[in-house]
């Protein structure tokens, strides 16, 4: 690389030579001849004076010119090293870097020219990377143990049964049913890690759909459990037509509704509402509940987060429905507004681009 900027360099003030002496020797010449040829008789007398003649003139200037490649190249040569210096420094600090040193940064100042603001690029890219990993190592520890606890019980469960030498028909077959429990626990983990992958791999489609639509058939198929429950259910559905992939957003609507009925009281309420506003659409969905800190309401839309032992001691879900709708949304370029009701529970409103609309922000 050096040597390449080195033989640019030297081109360029070799180049700019040239023209001074095109610009300067030449026209000198040419006027030193033109006088030459317009000289009195040689019966004249006229006064002598020192001079360079048109050869003298040429032949200097092609000495200087002969001159200037090694001067030219010396120079390239010194301000290239210079202007590699800073660059060179930055691929070194990026390959300790991109070695395992994410913690490492360039910290190349505050003086703000391209290599410096590159630098300044690299380590934002560098400190996303870092959180990036963090984030993928803390979520990689939350799913072993969230996967390795119905694991544990179910071998227990299985070690006991066997180990008992005076178990009967009833005693296997309530093991066999607790191990069936601890399965299906297991199989909707897995489930729902999968969705949560889904959505962070982005919108792989793009159909027109209405999210009224999309409501409907979910609360369908919640009707039992909203009994079960014991909430009060509203629903104020307006027409809502966007572009995206169906089944992300179905989940999306799905972890936003389940998250509503399961983290409510008895005698609660959910309202979902859909709407239209422009060249947008809202997805809204409130729900009473618990009071939640304000400052607590961002954290519960990362993987495994949860604001205490399921809210109500036992572990009813997994810390992963809000990190699904949080990763569906960012795939679809949606604005997540969330908030803490005062009286208790939550607000979500998902603002997607309306179908006319589709790359609206």
């Amino acid at each position: 690389m050096q040597t390449r900027l080195a033989l640019a360099y030297a081109a360029g003030i070799y180049a700019a030579g040239v023209l001074v002496l095109l610009f300067v020797a030449v026209p000198l010449a040419s006027v030193d001849a033109a006088t030459s040829a317009g000289r009195p008789s040689p019966g004249a007398t006229a006064e002598a004076g020192p001079g360079i003649g048109p050869p003298r003139l040429l032949t200097g200037s092609a000495v200087a010119l002969a001159l200037l490649i090694p001067v030219a190249l010396t120079l390239g040569w010194f301000v290239s090293g210079r202007f590699l210096r800073p660059l060179r420094a930055i691929t070194a600090t990026a390959k300790i870097i991109s070695a395992g040193d994410l913690h490492r940064r360039l910290d190349l100042g505050e003086s703000m020219d391209e290599l410096t603001e590159l630098g300044h690029t690299l380590d934002d890219l560098f400190a996303r990377l870092q959180a990036s990993f963090d984030a993928q190592r803390h979520f990689v520890a939350n799913a072993s143990h969230e996967l390795r606890t119905p694991l544990a019980g179910l071998r227990t469960l299985l070690e006991v049964a066997l180990a008992d030498p005076d178990a009967d028909t009833d005693t296997l077959r309530s093991a066999c049913q607790e191990a069936l429990a601890l399965g299906e626990h297991q199989e909707r983990l897995v489930q729902a890690l999968l969705a949560l992958a889904t959505g962070e791999r982005g919108v792989t489609r793009r159909d027109a759909l209405d999210l009224a639509h999309i409501v409907e058939g979910v609360l369908a198929s919640r009707r039992h459990q909203v009994a079960e429950k014991g909430v009060d259910l509203t629903e104020h559905l307006s027409p809502a037509v966007t572009a995206g992939d169906p089944g992300l957003i179905e989940s999306l609507v799905a972890n936003l509704i389940d998250n509503a009925i399961r983290h409510n009281l008895p005698d609660g309420h959910v309202r979902v509402a859909t709407q239209s506003c422009g060249t947008q659409v809202a997805l809204t969905v409130t729900n009473s509940g618990p009071v939640i800190p304000g400052d607590q309401v961002q954290r519960l839309f990362q993987p495994f987060q949860r604001l205490a032992p399921d809210r109500h001691g036992h572990h009813d879900g997994y810390g992963l429905g809000l990190a699904i709708v949080n990763a569906v949304a960012q795939a679809h370029r949606a604005t997540l507004i969330a908030g803490a009701r005062p009286e208790g529970g939550l607000s979500i409103t998902v603002w997607f681009a309306s179908e006319a609309h589709p790359n609206h922000p």
